[in-house]
């Protein structure tokens, strides 16, 4: 099923029926990722005034409510609400889902303790074609992301000056496979976050954050067009769904 965009003045096919999935799965069961030191997913039949939603055993139907973060249990879209006093959600602030991305690859760097995507990196990585956002898939890029406990492992994050300048090359949108874009234990600073989003000084409410994606082996480096699918949720963040198209020569 293919398909042409038009951005920018140029033309971008595309083939709707392959999508390449970069988001995890949410499941109820200790294999899970989970990170800010909760617990796993539940998912619990309704078990009610006789009613049993769980056809299993004995009910008509599946009937099953959910208990999950957003933030702490898989791939999920923010926006500035995740660090406003303003009750930003991202139902509001998102209103555009296709984009063009760029797909690129970093080994952090060691200082010291932590894991940082320098700017440095980004400089040697970005790649300037007018696209509004940017997909980093850390390396080594093992499937241990899919179930890793990342709570006080103090994972990777990206320093706020190569934030600073993704936005300057015009970068709306970004994606990363780490649970934040800032250090799990900054004394609440949340650096990168504020840089990305301007806030308080002029917010760019338009601007998302998409953490703990997974990007497989098989996406290789370069420009996609980007789709964000997100649940209406009118909370400061989604459990959301990037899908990448590849761009067809």
């Amino acid at each position: 099923m293919k398909t042409t965009i038009d951005y920018k003045n140029k033309t971008y096919p595309i083939d709707l029926s392959k999508p390449l999935d970069i988001s995890m799965g949410l499941k109820a069961d200790k294999e899970n990722p989970t990170a800010w030191y909760v617990d796993a997913p539940k998912f619990t039949p309704v078990m009610e005034n006789g009613f049993v939603g769980d056809v299993n055993l004995g009910g008509a139907v599946n009937f099953r409510n959910i208990f999950f973060n957003p933030h702490g249990h898989g791939t999920h879209t923010e926006c500035v609400g995740h660090i406003s006093k303003e009750p930003y959600t991202i139902n509001e602030c998102l209103k555009q889902f296709f984009f063009l991305a760029n797909v690129v690859s970093v080994i952090p760097e060691k200082k010291g303790e932590d894991s940082v995507i320098t700017l440095e990196q980004i400089e040697g990585v970005f790649k300037n074609n007018e696209a509004t956002a940017i997909v980093i898939r850390t390396l080594p890029n093992t499937d241990q992301k899919l179930r890793m406990q990342y709570s006080s492992t103090n994972p990777t994050f990206i320093d706020d000056k190569a934030v600073q300048y993704l936005i300057d090359k015009g970068i709306d949108h970004l994606l990363i496979d780490t649970p934040s874009v800032d250090k799990e234990e900054d004394g609440g600073a949340l650096i990168s976050h504020h840089t990305f989003w301007n806030y308080p000084d002029n917010t760019q409410i338009h601007r998302t954050i998409s953490e703990l994606i997974f990007v497989p082996d098989n996406v290789v480096d370069g420009t996609y067009f980007l789709n964000i699918q997100i649940a209406s949720f009118e909370n400061d963040a989604s459990p959301s769904k990037p899908i990448l198209y590849e761009i067809l020569t």
